[in-house]
């Protein structure tokens, strides 16, 4: 990992970052945390929904540091592929401590590592316990192992999203270029088709790859009957991906530009803010009779909307679901329900033309971009106002903060009911097929220089 280097104030020295720390005891008032968070870090505005409608955006729930691919950007530490998994009466424990901080309907994001490695009835459980406590399970997959009945298990147990990853930072073979994944992320979103499933998608955006990203945002819109949420990761340098630093043409600003340039309509990103304007970027796309428009261009209504309704409780299961209960809370309100019909009127005369031939082809999207940040350059103020969180086993934390010193956790020894648990336990130096990332890079170049070094015979 390259050396901590502050460029100004803004940026936690390495004492600093070393200093950072989880939440070891809940908050009496989360919402209210996270409010006066964003107050005092610039965010509040009247579109801002962090410490609003939720005091914390999700917790990711990492319940293993293995994976079956080696991807040339990844978060995990280099002693990842060693690391045993977590008992699943830890993994409960943590469960309960999200509970604890924020309270039910918090979403999760079941993730590791490659979620699906864990032994099927382990991954059922640990659904199923989610929605015991009145939890939002996601499960973030590569989809290798992720076939149809797995996930008609899991959603049986209680999962209510599926994401799939899938780019050319996994080097799958046969793949040249994004367009060619698509065949596979059709093939995935027919796994998930029917099973009552919210469908998303993650692309890490890279130098090899930021060109297509208008390609992308076309051909999800092509499949809005099926994929509802779509993220655009920004290249960052942590973990032990091998690319590094991410060049200066890939932004917020530009993915976004190339996302409006894709779905062929300009669209108003960040109409609703989800923690700090630097992380998070996010528009939504009305898909009717396959033509795309910017849902959320009315700032003011939809900002309105978002602040009278930040106290229900919305039904997310399906897009359709979810309006229905914003649309009855809105009934309790006449000066909305007005308002309401104002901007529905407007908006259906805008796109009168494709409802009229859309048949029920009426689809929602959307699309969104996360920078996450190098492990070596934390900005101090995101930090603080961070709405994605990780959580360890004594509470949650910034996930950039958890990245930069991910190992500081994972190979601490647990208490469990059966003693004391080592995450190391009987492990022994890793052969090469093991090996990932910069530290396969590492073996690899050192074992050309001594075949390099070798005396050739006569």
């Amino acid at each position: 990992m390259p050396d901590f280097r502050p460029i100004d104030s803004s940026v936690l020295s390495a004492a600093e970052v070393a200093a950072l720390s989880p939440h070891t005891e809940p908050c009496a008032d989360a919402l209210g945390d996270l409010r006066l968070r964003m107050q005092r870090n610039g965010q509040w505005n009247e579109g801002q929904t962090a410490g609003r409608r939720w005091p914390v955006a999700c917790v990711s729930l990492e319940i293993t540091q293995r994976c079956n691919l080696d991807c040339t950007l990844c978060y995990l530490s280099e002693s990842s592929e060693s690391v045993r998994d977590v008992p699943l009466e830890e993994v409960f424990r943590r469960i309960d401590l999200i509970v604890a901080h924020y309270g039910p309907g918090t979403d999760v994001q079941v993730s590791g590592g490659e979620p699906t490695l864990r032994r099927p009835d382990e991954l059922t459980a640990i659904v199923a316990r989610l929605a015991e406590r009145g939890l939002r399970a996601s499960l973030f997959t590569n989809g290798i192992k992720a076939t149809r009945a797995l996930l008609a298990e899991l959603a049986r147990a209680g999962l209510t999203d599926v994401a799939f990853h899938v780019d050319l930072t996994q080097q799958r073979a046969g793949y040249a270029s994004e367009a060619d994944l698509n065949v596979l992320r059709i093939e995935y979103i027919e796994r998930a088709r029917g099973l009552g499933l919210s469908v998303f998608f993650n692309t890490t955006v890279h130098a090899a790859n930021v060109r297509e990203v208008p390609l992308l945002a076309a051909f999800f819109a092509t499949q809005a009957d099926v994929v509802r949420f779509v993220s655009f990761q920004l290249q960052a340098d942590t973990g032990r991906g091998v690319l590094g630093a991410r060049p200066d043409a890939i932004s917020n600003d530009r993915i976004a530009a190339l996302l409006c340039e894709g779905v062929g309509t300009p669209l108003r990103f960040n109409t609703l803010l989800a923690g700090h304007h630097d992380c998070n970027r996010s528009a939504v796309v009305a898909v009717i009779n396959g033509r795309a428009y910017d849902a959320f261009d009315d700032e003011d209504f939809i900002r309105r909307f978002m602040r009278d309704t930040a106290g229900l409780s919305i039904d997310r299961g399906t897009a359709w679901r979810g309006a229905k209960s914003m649309l009855m809370g809105a009934l309790r309100r006449p000066a909305l329900v007005a308002a309401t019909l104002r901007w529905a009127l407007a908006f259906a005369w805008k796109a009168r033309g494709d409802l009229l031939r859309a048949r029920g082809r009426i689809h929602k999207l959307t699309l969104f971009t996360h920078n996450f940040m190098d492990a070596c350059h934390l900005d101090r103020e995101r930090i603080d106002a961070c709405v994605f969180m990780a959580i360890t086993q004594h509470g949650p934390m910034s996930m950039c903060a958890y990245n930069a010193r991910r190992d500081q956790y994972l190979l601490q020894p647990l208490r469990t009911s059966q003693g004391e648990w080592q995450p190391l336990a009987g492990v022994q130096a890793q052969p090469i097929k093991f090996l990932k990332g910069r530290a396969r890079e590492a073996f690899l170049q050192s074992r050309r220089q001594s075949e390099a070094a070798e005396p050739v015979d006569a």
